[in-house]
């Protein structure tokens, strides 16, 4: 390969990667990490939803590993034996354990030398026979893992801790320890299927990142993530609302909404009483708010759950829905609408035919929600000489009930 050519190769590489031409300061603090914000997504191929999600940004907010100038991180790519290296070099800062070695296809102009002679002398990546070190050749997971293992100098209390593995079969002879080692202090992140190791299978970005970040977190670098990919790791149980689950609500606007038959409108509801689980663990707290809308029901009205907004701010989307109510009230012609409105808050297609029926503009005085009646159902009230409209007492008629079990994150 022409000079030039690696020369520029070799720019674009470090910059995917996070690097730059020169010395480097050490990215870990001596002293262990007990909390960690989660940062906000960085990458457009790895949404919140990525199982690789919080190993990928936490490092990268750390500045270990960093995504392409188009934005991406590209999860599922390969990396090679000179790539990860450079990872290793921004995440650890260790004692040299040995000389370096002069890797006889690894010349000094390579992208890569400096971070493959640390990896070396800091004990992590050794060569092949012949001072041959194939910084180009995609590393396998489980020489990943090997080599985080010896560089911790982590050794296993039981060897037959890889049989946590469905293949541990296919392990490589030289990888047993070291594989035992690395489970025992919870290195392993496998995805899709947490017993599934594939050892020789090529390691991925997204794969390399949770296997370093893991390593970080064994040594009290990091915060430790809750993943159900990570091999012997105790997942907390995420809690949910089951389905059948009772919040009893109120409306801070008023006593009382009127809307017209068929007539659909905006609502916001405050949970009263705290919904817990058989422990007493508060799942929804009072004072969570409940946003949805009145929308025709049968011959009622029926309040529809859309989002479930708790205190801290958290939105979720819920399936909760109220009674139907068909508590009707008369508004005749000539009416004052405070007779019978006082303290109401109206759906604006009431507002229109309470306003058109009793000649009483001050209707509009009263508070409006958001909303429309259906076409069919205006045209049979205008003109008329009374309006029917379903008349809901908040606190009476709109206890919800979960129609479909909500998982909670854990707080």
């Amino acid at each position: 390969m022409p000079s030039s050519f690696r020369a520029k190769s070799g720019a674009a590489l470090m910059l995917a990667l996070g690097l730059t031409v020169g010395a480097f300061a050490p990215v870990i603090s001596a002293a262990p990490v007990i909390a960690q914000t989660q940062p906000q997504t960085q990458f457009a191929d790895v949404p919140a939803g990525h199982w690789a999600y919080q190993f990928i940004n936490n490092l990268a907010a750390r500045d270990v590993i960093a995504g392409f100038p188009d934005g991406t991180f590209r999860p599922d790519e390969p990396v090679t034996r000179a790539q990860y290296a450079a990872m290793l070099r921004r995440a650890f800062n260790r004692a040299s354990v040995r000389g370096a070695t002069a890797f006889v296809d690894v010349p000094p102009n390579y992208w890569a030398a400096a971070a493959i002679r640390e990896a070396d002398t800091m004990g992590f990546l050794s060569g092949y026979p012949g001072n041959v070190f194939q910084p180009d050749q995609n590393i396998p997971r489980a020489q990943v893992l090997v080599s985080l293992a010896n560089g911790l100098n982590y050794t296993a209390s039981n060897p037959d801790s890889i049989r946590v593995y469905r293949d541990s079969a296919t392990i490589p002879a030289y990888a047993v320890a070291s594989l035992a080692a690395a489970t025992e202090q919870r290195m392993v992140v496998n995805y899709p299927d947490v017993q599934v190791l594939r050892p020789n299978q090529t390691a991925t970005r997204a794969e390399v990142a949770a296997f370093i970040y893991q390593a970080l977190a064994s040594q009290n670098q990091v915060a430790t993530v809750n993943s159900p990919f990570i091999v012997g790791q105790q997942v907390a149980v995420q809690p949910n609302l089951p389905a059948g689950t009772s919040l009893t609500m109120a409306y801070d606007q008023g006593d009382k909404v009127v809307v017209l038959p068929g007539e659909t409108a905006a609502l916001t509801l405050t949970v009263t009483q705290a919904a817990t689980d058989g422990t007493g663990r508060v799942l929804v707290p009072a004072g969570s708010r409940v946003v949805g809308e009145l929308r025709p029901s049968g011959n009622g009205s029926q309040f529809v759950a859309q989002q479930l907004v708790l205190p801290n701010g958290q939105s979720l989307a819920i399936n909760a829905t109220s009674q139907t109510v068909t508590t009707t009230e008369t508004i005749r012609q000539g009416a004052s609408f405070g007779q019978t409105l006082a303290g109401a808050v109206l759906g604006s297609g009431a507002a229109a035919a309470i306003a058109r029926t009793t000649g009483d503009q001050s209707v509009g005085t009263l508070e409006v929600l958001a909303g429309a009646a259906t076409g069919a159902t205006a045209a049979r009230i205008f003109g008329r000489d009374r309006v029917d409209v379903i008349a809901i007492n908040p606190s009476r008629d709109l206890t919800l009930t979960v129609n479909e079990t909500l998982l909670l994150s854990v707080q």
